[in-house]
């Protein structure tokens, strides 16, 4: 191996690019793999999951390393790269020993994993050898709340580690996979057993799990909803678009999702409800209700403020539906649609009833999917507005529901590589 160091914290290398010898990225460091050797033995590390392009996460031996420090990992021979699955009694660094709470030996009480050394042997293998953790300090069950107590480094033996299915937090995975996408922490989620990732989910801000929730499969989303007390889960409802909270909720018990119902905002649930009413397979069960929507008198200037916030979708971002008022869904007259591309060519007091484009008609809420996919493909499309028989807008469908609605149910969970690049198999 080339010269670096023998003793490394996982938390300082998460992120981290990892590259091959020739000095090209193979992808991210996301976490480490180690093999439980009972209570009498320290953890191997055995290897390391990468995030490679196409935010695929998969699995790089320990043999393969040949440099490993705080700046970069460098990898080399072939590399799998099949998605990532657990093994017999392999663990995940982050996702499931931080946050473990574990009993010192000395007597001195408790505390709970924050980070992890791996070490180096002379034989050049790779083992779990000190824990840095958090003795005391705040047990309030608040998410986000800064914990104090005494932090020190102890060996993996100076511990008793307790069982797996033990109750555990989730405080430094969520803080160190802050970063990621919602699509990309939803991945993260989707690989985790049962347990642990009900511990994470439980652990995310409500605005947060809304936006990870919209990204996993349908029965993983069940399988955490399900876990949240009701009210939580309603709030959680809340926070998602409504075409994605009505779809969740179709996967629920009739009395369950009229209870959640109940427990939402009534102006929430009213969204939702509306597109529940609405047959599988139609432009109406696939809509948003909350496209942007301004009147004829409103500027280019605020059309541009509106598509520059922050929760809106490219998709959505990319039209400006005009209407009169009132402007909630089902709004007054429709009018027709301003695309973002207009919006750039003209002055900022420019009326948006002076550019609106009307040759686009609008889709009727009972259109069939096939017909909204074929608009969509016909005209390159982003988003299309759909209406009542009253001629009202009463929402708009874009071009990733209609994918999401096309694609196989497991689509997320499906492995796009069906034979390993770069060569050998694992294991």
């Amino acid at each position: 191996m080339t010269t670096n160091p023998t003793r490394v914290f996982v938390a300082r290398l998460l992120g981290l690019d990892v590259f091959d010898p020739l000095g090209d990225r193979l992808g991210r460091l996301r976490d480490a793999v180690v093999l439980d050797r009972g209570p009498s033995k320290a953890p191997q590390v055995v290897g390391l999951v990468v995030e490679v392009p196409g935010k695929k996460r998969v699995f790089v031996p320990m043999t393969r390393i040949t440099s490993m420090d705080p700046s970069q990992i460098i990898c080399t021979g072939l590399v799998n790269l099949r998605r990532f699955e657990q093994r017999g009694a392999e663990m995940l660094v982050v996702a499931e020993l931080f946050d473990r709470r574990l009993t010192l030996r000395d007597g001195s009480g408790s505390a709970v994993v924050e980070d992890i050394a791996m070490e180096r042997n002379r034989a050049g293998d790779w083992h779990v050898s000190q824990l840095f953790v958090r003795r005391g300090g705040s047990t309030s069950p608040l998410r986000g709340l800064r914990r104090g107590g005494e932090r020190l480094i102890i060996d993996w033996l100076d511990a008793f580690h307790g069982t797996t299915d033990e109750p555990q937090g989730a405080t430094q995975f969520v803080a160190q996979h802050d970063d990621l996408k919602p699509a990309d922490f939803a991945d993260a989620l989707h690989e985790m057993n049962d347990k642990r990732r009900i511990e994470v989910a439980g652990e995310l801000q409500d605005d947060r799990l809304a936006d990870v929730l919209q990204e996993l499969p349908d029965d993983d989303q069940v399988q955490i909803l399900q876990s949240l007390t009701r009210e939580r889960a309603a709030d959680v409802l809340e926070e998602m678009d409504p075409d994605d909270a009505a779809d969740l909720l179709n996967e629920l018990p009739e009395a369950q999702k009229e209870e959640l119902l109940q427990l939402m905002e009534p102006d929430d649930a009213e969204d939702v409800r509306r597109l529940l009413e609405y047959e599988e397979d139609t432009a109406g069960s696939l809509m948003t209700t909350v496209p942007v929507i301004l009147p004829p008198e409103a500027t280019v200037a605020e059309a541009l403020a509106h598509v520059r916030r922050e929760e809106l979708t490219p998709a959505l971002a990319s039209s400006i539906f005009v209407c009169r008022p009132p402007l909630e869904t089902p709004t007054g007259r429709y009018l027709g649609v301003v695309h973002i591309q207009q919006l750039l060519r003209y002055p900022p007091p420019e009326p948006l009833g002076n550019i609106i484009d009307t040759d686009l008609e609008a889709v009727g809420d009972q259109a069939n999917v096939s017909e909204v996919s074929r608009i969509l493909a016909t005209y390159n499309l982003n988003s299309l507005p759909v209406v009542n028989t009253d001629g009202r807008l009463v929402g708009a469908v874009t071009v990733d529901d209609v994918l999401d609605h096309l694609l196989p149910d497991d689509w997320r969970a499906q492995d796009d590589t069906s034979a390993a690049k770069r060569g050998d198999r694992r294991g």
